[in-house]
């Protein structure tokens, strides 16, 4: 070892051996049943209940010092139990709400939940199937769009590749605004081509990637090094600084634990250095949600 990566090393590590960066995870779901906030009709049966207090047994095992809450599913467009773990943890967490597209009142709903709740963004879920078809019209998302601009929140984005050049049409529109794609878009690692669609979406210096669902996309085993060209790729367009490694809590426990979530990225990913961790695993994130 040289002078200069003896020095770098140090520089990068507490006495303890943990990164001097804190790490923030950009992505979980809480839940649990209660009848005051009830899951939606229609929605699958999530079984046992992922608590924000398990969430933080978790954090404090893993060194991780903060994190983004995302509304689940389950509770569709009723963001109540998300906005009551914020008020019960605000020095812990931060939240992005879910609104309804295909309701004309998205916009107010949305600066409802940023004014009065505090949530510090909103996420669309596009499907590749006509039932998506709502993420291509222009009387429906420009308004959200440019509501979403003006509250200064970022827009994140769960849509399959397929999708990807819809979310440009909206991106190219608002080029000021904050938009984070979720889960490298869920590109096959069957299909590298189409991951093109997403790396064209790096000309747009307000876009970040999520590199999450390395595990759920992967056809190997741990450390799911098939899925990790993806995240070459998406290195070489975007830059660590545009990039975000998340947990995807508890989504990933059939295929991956909490702490395999962070170590495939923080071990096993050895294209990136020091730098780029200080990056992927925090500075991105504090880039769009400040953390203080």
């Amino acid at each position: 070892m040289t002078r200069r990566t003896a020095v770098a090393a140090l520089a990068s590590t507490s006495m303890t051996g943990a990164p001097a960066y804190r790490i923030v995870d950009p992505h979980v779901h809480v839940y649990r049943k209660d009848p005051a906030y009830p899951f939606a009709a229609g929605q699958p049966d999530p079984g046992e209940d992922r608590t924000p207090e398990q969430l933080i047994a978790l954090m404090e095992a893993n060194g991780v010092s903060k994190t983004v809450i995302i509304q689940v599913r389950y509770y569709q467009f009723d963001n109540r139990y998300l906005a009551s773990v914020l008020k019960r943890y605000p020095k812990l967490f931060k939240g992005v709400c879910r609104v309804n597209p295909m309701d004309a009142a998205a916009p107010d709903h949305l600066s409802k939940l940023v004014e009065q709740d505090g949530m510090e963004g909103v996420r669309l879920s596009p499907n590749g199937t006509p039932p998506g078809e709502w993420f291509a019209d222009a009387a429906r998302m420009l308004p959200l769009w440019r509501r979403c601009q003006d509250l200064g929140i970022p827009m994140t984005l769960l849509m399959p590749i397929a999708q990807a050049p819809n979310a440009e049409k909206w991106i190219a529109k608002f080029p000021d605004l904050t938009v984070v794609v979720d889960h490298m878009a869920d590109c096959p690692v069957d299909q590298p081509g189409e991951l093109d669609k997403l790396l064209t979406l790096a000309r747009y210096p307000k876009v970040f990637v999520k590199i999450s669902h390395t595990w759920q996309l992967s056809k190997q085993k741990y450390p799911w090094l098939d899925a990790q060209q993806h995240v070459k790729r998406l290195h070489q367009a975007f830059g660590p600084q545009r990039l975000m490694w998340a947990t995807d809590w508890p989504v990933c426990l059939p295929n991956a634990t909490y702490a395999q979530t962070l170590s495939s990225v923080r071990n096993d990913m050895k294209f990136l250095n020091d730098e780029d961790l200080s990056w992927m695993l925090s500075k991105t994130i504090d880039r769009v949600w400040k953390f203080a």
